[in-house]
């Protein structure tokens, strides 16, 4: 009985392990790998203690995505799946501003009027993620001597995020002009740590 319970053990430890690969694998293009905020990496820029963030600045309102890559011995590669972490982190900090918007909108008397839910917002906000991506850019790299890991920060404008939605023909109309109309007073609000 202890064998077949240790052989079960394995089985599914083995399983999960499988699993963890392949969305690990999944994560270098779609999958999002989050670097803990307040790291304090010594030497490090803000940036990679920081995190992934929304942020207001001088420059406008951006999103920040960070992702690392651990140490290996093709560092084309390594670099490569840093970057592609860090835009799965715009993916995912984007989609989770979309859903506030679309929340917000559902909740209002037009929304509720016209019968549109949260279940066509959230259709309309994966392809709106998915297209809003081809604006994010890589804007830096930072790898720690210690440990041969590789971070790399991505950026999204808000600006980009708004002209791609004025050309979607998809969107539904209500939500597009309720996003250009209280966007930018939802991205402060989440910048500024408020409540979603």
């Amino acid at each position: 009985m202890n064998k077949r319970r240790n052989t079960i053990r394995f089985s599914s430890i083995s399983y999960l392990t499988i699993i963890a690969f392949l969305i690990l694998s999944a994560g270098c293009s779609s999958g999002p790998t989050k670097v803990e905020s307040d790291l304090g990496i010594k030497g490090a820029p803000d940036w990679v203690n920081e995190g992934t963030s929304t942020l207001k600045t001088k420059d406008g309102r951006l999103f920040h995505g960070v992702g690392s890559a651990p140490a290996m011995d093709d560092l084309s590669f390594q670099t490569s799946m840093a970057d592609n972490r860090a835009r799965a982190e715009i993916a995912r900090i984007l989609t989770s501003y979309m859903e506030v918007v679309s929340r917000d909108y559902v909740a209002t008397q037009s929304a509720q009027e016209e019968g549109y839910t949260q279940a066509n917002a959230s259709r309309e906000i994966n392809n709106v993620s998915k297209i809003n991506l081809s604006g994010a850019r890589i804007i830096g790299h930072w790898k720690d001597k210690k440990s041969g890991v590789i971070y790399a920060i991505s950026e999204l404008d808000m600006q980009h995020v708004k002209k791609t939605l004025s050309q979607v023909s998809e969107m539904n109309e209500g939500l597009k002009g309720y996003f250009n109309e209280h966007g930018d007073n939802i991205f402060d609000r989440i910048s500024e740590g408020g409540s979603n």
